[in-house]
């Protein structure tokens, strides 16, 4: 080999190393930042020595995708998970001693009534079974505004997580130009690439997704349920707030591209991701939920409705719990939205001008006929221990509510809460299962694409050492030079 071959393999080293110190600059500095890959330089042997040919980044195409897929997944049911959390800790559900549920108040009150009917003229008696009723119509109203709550703030997060979708399409769609455009001029768009991953995990947190690499890095966006999200340009996603939704009213659904994704009758309904869950939550959870409060509700007023006691075979008419502004007992079908009014009867409450011996006694509708105690004895206790039996006498509930037609008052408050209980045990176990899914998927890919730190110093010390080689080389080579340039002179 010349001289001169020699040095211009040394130049051409030299530059080589450089780039890849650069390159492994790129790494170190990158260490530990989530989303960043590990770059490599991509080197190629020329006819004189090795040649610097661009720069190629880690990736892995089926760890990403199965982390999409979980994350999807695990967005959906943590949504999930908090919601039913919420309607647990208004509930009290956790402290069974402390427990507000309907079936827990519900008992308290059958337990007052059945003290009240060992003490009829005990006046205390009476006000701790009126308090046990109030205490029960509180709990009723207060899970169904928990419940409507939850229905209203996932209806409002709909409304924000459709605005994030559109802006991360955006996002992406810029992107994505900036990679078509740079790998179609040879430019290095490993960064572009890593940034447009990240849009992409940020994504899949609200709607599950798949993706299609085409040529030049062109990417294409699936929803999980097959709706284009993008190709080429972002396809819009939109939704419509409901402001005041209320038992028995139904949200908006989500559309992608003018077709509808959520909701009953949706040709490409989404699977995964925080949007379903919070159409879920707002459209069956939560409904499901206040329907079977509606119905304890209506059972109420049905198992504690006074009978007519003149012989004249008159309609049963409300007793201690009343309907406002209803004077009929409802038959047996849903009445939407009645755990939310559910009322003590004004006539046994001394505080709105009733007496309360109108429990012990009957006639709460005013009508002489519906009197049990028409005497007036105080040791009357007769119909305090048909009220004590009211809550375990079997009757009938709407199906809707997803407990049987056919039950004790009693029994069905307990598998309601036994329900809800039940889908916040699902809920949490697939909570914590994605979890573990995400962590280990993260970690996996972490350690095919990510930066290792060690590595790179190990590389980078390599590359000075090759540096340092290669300039020697090359002040060798000009030594040399120089010493023959000398010897022609003399």
């Amino acid at each position: 080999m010349s001289l001169t071959s020699a040095g211009a393999v040394a130049a051409k080293s030299l530059g080589v190393i450089a780039n890849q110190i650069s390159v492994a600059s790129r790494n170190i500095s990158g260490a530990g930042v989530m989303g960043v890959s590990v770059k490599r330089a991509k080197v190629a042997a020329g006819d004189d020595g090795v040649e610097f040919t661009g720069v190629e980044r880690a990736a892995n195409a089926a760890l990403f995708r199965n982390l999409l897929s979980a994350t999807a997944s695990q967005a959906g049911e943590t949504a999930i998970a908090d919601s039913l959390a919420r309607l647990d800790q208004t509930l009290n559900l956790s402290d069974p001693d402390n427990s507000r549920s309907p079936a827990t108040m519900l008992t308290k009150l059958t337990s007052a009534l059945q003290a009240y009917s060992a003490s009829p003229a005990n006046e205390t008696a009476a006000q701790l079974a009126l308090q046990a009723a109030q205490d029960l119509v509180s709990t009723l109203r207060d899970a169904t505004a928990a419940t409507q709550d939850e229905r209203r703030q996932a209806d409002a997060s709909l409304a924000s997580d459709v605005k994030s979708v559109n802006d991360l399409l955006g996002q992406f769609a810029a992107l994505n130009g900036e990679i078509v455009s740079g790998t179609t001029a040879g430019a290095d768009v490993t960064d572009a690439l890593d940034r447009r991953d990240s849009v992409l995990a940020q994504l899949s947190t609200f709607i599950g997704v798949t993706t299609v690499t085409r040529s030049n890095n062109d990417m294409v966006i699936y929803a999980d349920s097959g709706a284009t999200l993008f190709e080429t340009a972002p396809r819009r996603v939109t939704f419509q707030e409901t402001p005041n939704l209320s038992p028995g009213v139904s949200g908006a659904a989500v559309y992608i591209d003018g077709v509808q994704a959520t909701g009953a009758g949706a040709p490409l309904a989404l699977r995964s991701g925080s949007l379903q869950a919070l159409v879920r939550i707002r459209d069956e959870l939560a409904p499901k939920f206040q329907t079977q409060l509606d119905e304890i509700a209506r059972g109420l007023v049905v198992a504690f409705a006074e009978e007519d006691q003149s012989g004249n075979g008159e309609k049963p008419l409300p007793g201690l719990f009343v309907d406002p502004g209803v004077d009929d007992i409802p038959d047996a079908s849903l009445i939407a939205g009645l755990a939310g009014r559910i009322n003590i009867n004004a006539n046994v409450d001394p505080a709105r001008g009733g007496a309360l011996t109108r429990l012990r006694d009957g006639g709460l509708s005013n009508n002489p006929d519906y009197i049990y105690n028409s005497e007036g004895a105080a040791g009357y206790s007769g119909r305090l221990l048909q009220l004590v039996d009211a809550a375990s006498a079997p009757q009938s509930f709407d199906p809707a509510a997803g407990l049987g037609s056919a039950s004790s008052l009693e029994a069905f408050a307990a598998a309601s809460i036994g329900w809800l209980a039940a889908q916040r045990k699902q809920s949490d176990s697939a909570t914590t299962y994605f979890d573990a899914i995400v962590s280990q998927s993260t970690q996996a890919l972490s350690n095919a694409t990510g930066v290792n730190l060690d590595d790179q110093m190990s590389q980078m010390l390599a590359l000075e050492n090759s540096y340092q080689a290669s300039a020697k080389l090359l002040e060798a080579v000009n030594s040399l030079f120089d010493s023959l340039l000398s010897a022609v002179r003399a």
